[in-house]
């Protein structure tokens, strides 16, 4: 989940209530035994992976006597990603009679993600009476390696792609006998590698009775878009006991656009038990774009309209998250049909929404262009109902997303859509000089082909809802636009300036944008609590291609941030500007030798957290011996009171509830990062990770996951599981609060 900010993923506001749990989720302590490696050992294996550090005294580790060193060595090996530390690990993997410490070998290797790591791979996946466990450990590691081949690397792709293909198959082969590792791990694989033919082999396990393999299958041949096993989705759609089997068929066919099965998602959308499957046909629906589901689904989107209008005024109603899904498939639907049934609802929607939402923005925006660019900002100055700039901020966040769509509308009617880009423009250049323009006089209506003008007031705009805005200039490609994102490189607010800086770097190269990056990157260096600007800034110069601004790239190599040396260093090879490796040097890190060895006393202790949400309590088990920085780092912020207060800014249905952004956008952090600890724990459902933005941007943030979510696995820490209260966690929705998180160590 590439998420502090992850999200990219601008989904539905609420929560995914679901029947289905886990197996591990429902033990009542998930922690490994003990170690057993000695504290001065972990100590130094420890500081070693945060720093980044790899040297030869991790390499004698992995020569150890006693395998549980050896195997941990590796681990750290994995972590700190430096390719030197890959023919130790090929000779761990070829050599080692231990099998624990052989399939960790394999997991480091698909972790450093290293060319120099694939052929021991695939010679050893060639050997069918290799172990299990290490044979399922180096599919996985292999299509981490696939997936990062650079396009020049065709002949090594391939070899890679009928490994992982040949690996599946000789598990489709043994029926009787299947490792069920294996085959989870391979589908994942293929997933990340996208090797060429992947569909029939991938169909094949849609015949396993194991719901979690049918589930994982159905996964990954929706996040491919491959129709293969279309005819058996159709049928576990429909049939199939497990939830999530029967939400996966939805998304396949969805994905695939398979009108075939309009008549059974209409069915699940209407009368599923189970909102995750009834939101994945929803969404499959609207792939579809059939218009014969728009009346049952505004239907039903109003019958749950009727029923959240019960719910007190303070609580987000859980019909809310369907009421979105329907907002968005019938926007997809209904393009441009001017529905009067389907806008007088998204009005009452409008209305009575506090703050307003993306997902009704979007679809308002798409359904009725010329109507919607007359509405945009006529609830803007009533939603603070409470006194809140937050509730303003994110209403003004909505409407910034409406109006970007309303660049990429066309009517086929050029004189409507010259009007409609004249007016939109016009009303994100009002908002950022706080002339946010209104109809003096109400909404009006107006006539196909028409034009339209407005007037009005101003409304002021909130920081956090800049960057919406920015984005939503840049697709109209305004005469201005260049001068616009030049001013606001010198904002104050570090997210406002990344944004300019990202989208400085999609317009064409010039002297003038090279200027004024290399004059702001040094207030960026600067930067104290987010280093997102000065990062933003770097990729940006880097697409200049000019001397003057490789020349600018080289002055953040001194910088005390090891992300940005490591990004410097990498834009410049990328540049042929020389190859300034050596300066990454290793990270300075916040923690000592105390911080270390607090960390390791929690391991074989049960150590949890108690958060506290508006919608009722769950509780977190951490997992010290799995990552115990990161358990640290959590425990430290939770002491210090950092959670207690906090909006949940972001909920993606079937996926996951994260939280832990004090800025309440998902752009903020604490003031540092935290290097990733990278485990062989899954992302089953009610796992607890770190979201990022990148490898070792972790901070804050954390998230839960409604259901099992393979393609995080290896990409992101697991550093806990909730074990009680998912109920809660599936209840929870975006604007919800974490009243106040309580640490127990016992």
């Amino acid at each position: 989940m590439q998420t502090k900010r992850y999200p990219t993923m601008l989904c539905a506001s609420l929560v995914l209530a679901t029947s289905f749990v886990a197996a591990s989720a429902q033990k009542t302590h998930v922690n490994r035994p003990v170690s057993a490696i000695s504290t001065d050992i972990l100590v130094h294996i420890i500081r070693a992976e945060d720093e980044r550090r790899w040297d030869s005294s991790l390499a004698l580790l992995m020569a150890e006597k006693d395998a549980r060193v050896r195997k941990r060595a590796a681990l750290a090996a994995g972590r700190i990603g430096d390719e030197r530390a890959v023919p130790v690990l090929v000779d761990l993997l070829r050599g080692n009679d231990d099998a624990d410490v052989r399939q960790m070998a394999a997991f480091a290797l698909g972790e450093i993600e290293s060319a120099m790591g694939a052929q021991a791979l695939i010679v050893l996946l060639e050997n069918n009476q290799e172990q299990p466990v290490v044979r399922a450990r180096a599919i996985e590691a292999l299509g981490k390696i696939d997936a990062a081949l650079p396009e020049s690397a065709k002949e090594q792709k391939h070899a890679c792609d009928e490994a992982i293909l040949n690996a599946l198959r000789f598990e489709a082969d043994k029926r009787s006998m299947p490792d069920r590792a294996s085959i989870l791990l391979g589908l994942t694989a293929a997933l990340r590698a996208k090797p060429e033919g992947a569909g029939p082999v991938i169909k094949r396990f849609l015949g396993y009775s194991d719901a979690r393999i049918l589930a994982d299958a159905l996964n990954a041949l929706a996040r491919l878009r491959l129709k293969d096993g279309n005819d058996e989705a159709r049928r576990l759609l429909v049939k199939h006991t497990d939830p999530n089997v029967r939400a996966n068929a939805a998304r396949v066919l969805g994905a695939t656009e398979d009108k075939q099965a309009f008549d059974a998602l209409l069915d699940r959308a209407q009368h599923d038990s189970d909102l995750r499957v009834r939101v994945s046909a929803i969404r499959a629906l609207g792939s579809l774009k059939d218009k014969r589901a728009a009346d049952p689904l505004l239907d039903r989107g109003k019958l749950l309209w009727t029923e959240a209008s019960k719910n007190k005024v303070s609580d987000v109603p859980s019909e809310l998250i369907e009421i979105l899904e329907i907002a968005t498939a019938l926007g997809r639907i209904l393009p441009l049909s001017n529905s009067e049934k389907v806008m007088t609802w998204l009005d009452r929607l409008r209305d009575a929404l506090a703050p307003l939402v993306p997902e009704v923005e979007v679809a308002y925006a798409r359904i009725a262009p010329q109507f919607y660019m007359i509405r945009a900002d006529l609830p803007l100055s009533n939603i603070d109902r409470n006194g809140s700039k937050i509730l303003l901020g994110r209403s003004q966040t909505a409407v910034a997303q409406g109006l970007a769509e309303l660049a990429i509308v066309k009517t086929n009617q050029p004189a409507l859509d010259k009007n409609i880009n004249e007016i939109t423009t016009n009303l994100v250049r009002g908002a950022f000089r706080c002339r946010s323009l209104q109809p003096p006089n109400g909404p009006t209506r107006v006539e196909p082909g028409s034009t339209v003008t407005v007037g009005g007031s101003c409304t002021p705009l909130q920081t956090f809802a800049v960057p919406d805005y920015l984005h939503a200039y840049a697709a109209l490609k305004p005469g201005d636009l260049l001068d616009v994102l030049q001013q606001r490189l010198s904002d104050d607010d570090v997210i406002v300036r990344a944004t300019a800086a990202e989208l400085l770097a999609e317009q064409p190269p010039s002297s003038a944008n090279t200027r004024v990056l290399i004059e702001a990157l040094p207030r960026a260096l600067q930067d104290k609590d987010l280093n997102d600007a000065a990062l933003a800034i770097l990729d940006a110069l880097a697409k200049q291609k000019t001397k003057e601004a490789n020349e600018a790239i080289k002055t953040a190599l001194d910088s005390s941030d090891h992300l940005i040396r490591r990004r410097a260093v990498a834009l410049l090879k990328a540049n042929s500007a020389g190859d300034f490796s050596n300066r990454i040097g290793t990270v300075q890190t916040r923690n000592t030798e105390a911080d270390y060895r607090r960390a390791i006393a929690r391991i074989g202790k049960l150590v949890t957290a108690t958060v506290e949400t508006s919608k009722g309590s769950f509780v977190i088990e951490f997992l010290p011996e799995d990552a115990p920085l990161t358990v640290d780092n959590f425990i430290q912020l939770a002491r210090k009171g950092f959670f207690n207060g906090q909006t949940i800014p972001r909920v993606v249905p079937n996926f996951v509830v994260q939280a832990g952004d004090p800025r309440g956008d998902t752009n903020g952090g604490p003031g540092y990062s935290i290097r990733c600890e990278i485990n062989e724990v899954p992302y089953d459902r009610a796992a607890v990770g770190m979201a990022l933005s990148g490898k070792d941007t972790g901070g804050s943030q954390w998230f839960v996951t409604h259901a099992p979510q393979p393609h995080l696995d290896g990409g992101y820490t697991v550093f806990g599981r909730v074990i009680s209260g998912m109920d809660v966690v599936d209840r929870i929705a975006r604007g919800d609060i974490i009243r106040r998180v309580t640490v127990s160590e016992r």
